[in-house]
């Protein structure tokens, strides 16, 4: 098992790295579509997968062992073809530069020297960090990811052993396979329309992100204490799609605000910080060393925990609209009280 979580750490980094390359292969105003289909293909792998595991667990066509070397055998399969993927023209951070003057993300000169070393890097990395991060939009956008991925990813873990707990496979033929099926196809619906439809999150951000990560907490509830096998597979469908079209756009508005230099830069700090926050939660609810709660005060903890998710980005929705009426009150004076108004601007 720590085998397997290590090469998944691996696999998750390659995961930041190819959104990178990905990235740094289109032009900006593609980024969109770029990002729903590559979440759509993810979600729609996920589906044969699903499918696949429902087939041969029903009918018994593998044993547990053959089915993980046709596992490795399309990880194979998915090397070779990752090969044919055309190369980017440029390292983003390994070459040489020429002296001269560059602009940072604030608009700032920065002077360039010949040989760049390792060295130089992560003090680069450490300036593009900052600057990054001072950007409101980003920060709040890269929050919710940390915090909404930690959760997700608690859930996922955890959905098997939920289910199992509503409606034991000794009792009952299940269909968990076949509900990660249909839930990966109407996920990859749902982030495939967010490629080509704008969404009240461009004006509404903060609001949004709470008002869905409310919709994410119910689901759990429901999804908690519905006391039915079919209840609760509808809340965890309804949660994945929400959860996943949120994800597409937040990594789409964080991508347009960086430069090719930085992607996986901030998404590898996002991801790293996702998983410190997941391990923390880990070891205080689940771990025996820890309270090492039972199943269902677990998802308790988890749909509490997205509400607290919820009031945070409510409330600072409610801010920035607060703050924008008060501004808009400030910056533009009243023509009847101010008649001198009207003269200024007619000259």
């Amino acid at each position: 098992m720590q085998a397997s979580e290590f090469f998944f750490g691996v696999a998750s980094a390659c995961e930041v790295a190819y959104y990178s390359y990905i990235y740094s292969m289109v032009d900006v105003n593609k980024y969109r579509r770029a990002t729903s289909y590559v979440r759509g293909v993810q979600l729609l792998g996920h589906t044969g997968g699903s499918v696949l595991g429902q087939l041969i667990a029903s009918f018994k066509f593998l044993s547990f062992n053959d089915t993980a070397v046709l596992t490795l055998i399309l990880l194979a399969i998915s090397l070779a073809a990752s090969l044919l993927l055309p190369m980017p023209q440029w390292s983003m951070f390994f070459h040489k530069k020429t002296k001269g003057t560059n602009l940072n993300i604030s608009g700032e000169h920065i002077e360039q020297t010949g040989e760049t070393t390792c060295g130089n890097i992560f003090l680069q990395m450490i300036r593009d960090a900052r600057d990054c991060f001072a950007s409101k939009k980003l920060l709040y956008w890269s929050l919710w990811w940390v915090l909404a991925t930690c959760g997700y990813n608690q859930v996922q873990d955890f959905t098997q052993s939920l289910w199992e707990h509503v409606q034991p496979s000794h009792n009952a033929t299940i269909y968990n396979g076949v509900v990660e099926a249909v839930t990966g196809l109407l996920s990859a619906a749902t982030v495939y329309a967010v490629g080509y439809k704008e969404t009240i999150l461009e004006q509404w951000e903060e609001l949004a992100l709470g008002g869905f990560s409310g919709l994410c907490s119910v689901a759990l509830f429901v999804m908690t204490f519905g006391n039915n096998i079919w209840v609760s597979y509808a809340s965890w469908v309804i949660f994945k799609c929400v959860y996943m079209a949120l994800m597409t756009l937040a990594m789409f508005h964080i991508a347009t605000g960086l430069t090719m230099e930085r992607y996986a830069l901030v998404f590898g700090a996002n991801y790293f910080a996702s998983g410190v926050l997941q391990a923390i939660i880990l070891s205080i609810v689940v771990s025996d060393k820890g309270l090492g709660l039972g199943i269902i005060p677990q998802f308790t903890f988890y749909s509490s925990y997205f509400l607290v998710i919820t009031a945070i980005f409510l409330l600072r929705g409610l801010y920035v609209i607060w703050s924008r009426k008060t501004k808009k009150q400030i910056s533009v004076p009243s023509i009847k009280n101010e008649p001198w108004v009207c003269a200024e601007h007619k000259f």
